[in-house]
């Protein structure tokens, strides 16, 4: 069906004639078949979304609906694939027209003729439902990718056979309970704003673990949880999302740059194909997809790209695996919500944000959990983690992105400028940042690290009781506290230098193992406990400020991950002999 354009306002295209449309469908606009999504209907007159560039469009174009919403293509080949907002492939695109995209290309998004090994793992006579593995693809050396029913399908395998196919080859059929027959490929199509099912969500209670010792220790964040990264420009949001992406223990990350520097995503690129994956071995690239729609691609595609990544997480989590949607930014996307919103000519909402702002960002949100697949079996779960950065302008988070974000996310990072300027990285706040996942999570620390949640909680009091301190100190000085008072702005020190401070450019330092993290924050604790006592036994505080194992602990971070144990071993032993000698009076040094 086809209509006609009658108005042009830069991506919003209005045209009649679509009587017979629908809202989300997918349409094509003008002589460049330029994509389109329908965002609105009014008799026959349809409100529609341009996904590309509409210099040139003007009314009396032809508009020609697909009659299918705006859908992804899942499959083998998605991995190491760089797409933009809507899916379509930048490398491909790139080697057929060059380094510009040019309006109305249309390159689909999984390569047609690349063949993969398809291993049929289930058998002819099998009754499947929608999520049962059919068998499985090795799509890079570290995800083995599983060919699955379609979901809503269900019925008998009557054929299907091991082979080398395209994503389009026909792998086996299948027939439905009415006795029609299907064919199976390897390649299904989902629309990206409908979540894919599940048979029921669990609450997260397993952590993922990131290697960054204030995230991991202070404010965790559970497989299947939410997270924002808020903080103002500058302040380390691209640095630690990047951080999460490439140590994070999770089978597949989806990196979505929406809206950002182009240079950022070109960071990223130069970056995961020599980095090496702690946990396999391997390039970051073999376990990642990355979705690039930059500040200076086209608006409406940022909105999109968002439901892109996601959709995609959805369909890895579905396999069984653990997935990181890392979205950069969500201000972004939400100034192009804004944009439409305006173009659309809706009654504004905050700041000129639409009225149903906070429901779309609760919608992306939601979609993540721990999640017990489609299937007849029931053993196989997956995860799908949601860490969004969110750019407040000016870094004011009472705007309206960043008070929506937070109404939803379970763990809240706040980047701290005063932190950065003073070179304190990650620049995460202690003070103003939280994780709701704590409760859920300790059974899993307590069972793994006895003391750890303690040891967190001794930390987390400590530099609290440090803040409250430094307002005397800015006062009349640090020389009139008491004794352990001064010792709590020293052990403060120590655990924001020794512990949180963290250095992403140096290999051993950007990944911390967990028991890592546990063991260096015990031994302050233990530095903190000790001193204690011996102050209560009379000692000086002089003879406890400089012992030499401070400066161990101070550069224990940079130990080889392969000699940690038996040097803090050591250093532990090192403690408790100079406290002894401290508290007997004998000489520092």
């Amino acid at each position: 069906m086809s209509g006609k354009v009658v108005k042009v306002a830069g991506p919003l295209v209005v045209a009649e004639g679509l009587s017979d449309a629908n809202v989300s469908d997918v349409v094509r606009v003008g002589p460049q078949r330029l994509i389109g999504e329908i965002l609105n209907m009014t008799g026959d007159k349809a409100d529609i979304q341009v996904y590309e560039e509409t210099g040139g469009l003007g009314p009396g174009a032809d508009v020609i609906t697909t009659g299918a919403p705006l859908s992804v293509e899942l499959g083998p080949g998605m991995l190491e694939g760089i797409y933009d907002g809507i899916q379509r492939p930048l490398t491909e695109i790139r080697d057929l027209i060059g380094h510009s995209i040019a309006t109305g290309v249309d390159v689909p998004a999984l390569n047609r003729k690349k063949k993969w090994e398809f291993t049929a793992t289930a058998k002819v006579g099998d009754k499947v439902v929608g999520g049962d593995v059919l068998g499985t693809v090795p799509e890079t050396p570290t995800v083995l990718h599983k060919i699955m029913v379609p979901p809503k399908m269900k019925g008998t395998i009557t054929k299907l056979e091991s082979g080398s196919y395209t994503v389009l080859d026909t792998i086996g059929t299948l027939k439905l309970d009415n006795g029609e027959e299907v064919p199976l490929k390897m390649m299904q199509s989902w629309p990206v704003r409908v979540g894919r099912p599940y048979k029921r969500k669990f609450p997260p209670v397993t952590p993922l673990q990131s290697g960054q010792r204030i995230v991991d220790t202070l404010f965790p964040i559970a497989k299947g949880g939410t997270a924002a990264i808020p903080g103002p420009f500058g302040s380390g949001k691209t640095v630690m999302q990047h951080a999460l992406a490439k140590w994070s223990d999770v089978d597949i990350v989806v990196y979505i740059g929406c809206g950002e520097r182009g240079n950022e995503m070109t960071d990223v690129l130069n970056e995961f194909p020599e980095l090496v994956d702690p946990h396999t071995g391997y390039p970051l690239m073999k376990r990642t997809v990355l979705i690039a729609n930059t500040s200076d691609m086209p608006v409406a595609a940022r909105e999109a790209s968002i439901y892109t990544g996601i959709t995609i997480a959805e369909y890895f989590r579905d396999m069984g695996y653990h997935v990181a949607v890392i979205a950069d930014s969500t201000s972004r996307w939400a100034e192009a919500l804004r944009e439409m919103s305006g173009r659309l000519e809706e009654m504004p909402g905050e700041e000129g944000y639409p009225a149903y702002l906070a429901s779309r960002i609760a919608q992306f949100y939601e979609r993540a959990g721990m999640v017990e697949c489609l299937g007849s079996d029931t053993e196989r779960t997956g995860s799908v983690t949601a860490v969004g950065a969110v750019s407040p302008p000016g870094g004011d988070l009472s705007e309206p992105v960043s008070q929506a974000t937070m109404r939803i996310v379970k763990v809240f990072w706040g980047l701290d400028s005063a932190l950065a300027y003073a070179r304190h990285f990650p620049a995460i706040n202690w003070l103003n940042s939280y994780s709701l996942y704590l409760d859920s999570l300790k059974p899993w620390y307590e069972e793994k690290f006895p003391g750890f949640m303690a040891n967190r909680d001794k930390a987390m009091a400590i530099l609290q009781e440090e803040a409250s301190l430094n307002e005397i100190v800015r006062l009349v000085g640090a020389d009139s506290l008491a004794a352990p008072e001064q010792l709590t702005l020293a052990t403060a020190k120590m655990i924001r230098e020794d512990f949180l401070q963290q250095n992403s450019f140096v290999d051993i330092d950007s990944y911390s193992e967990t028991e890592r993290q546990f063991m260096l924050l015990g031994m302050i604790l233990d530095c903190d406990k000790l001193s204690r006592e011996a102050i209560a036994q009379g000692t000086p505080i002089e003879k406890l400020r400089n012992l030499p194992v401070k400066a161990q602990i101070g550069r224990a971070k940079s130990v080889p991950a392969d000699q940690y144990k038996a040097v803090y071993t050591q250093m532990w032993n090192d403690l408790k002999a100079q406290i002894e000698q401290a508290k007997q009076g004998g000489d520092d040094e």
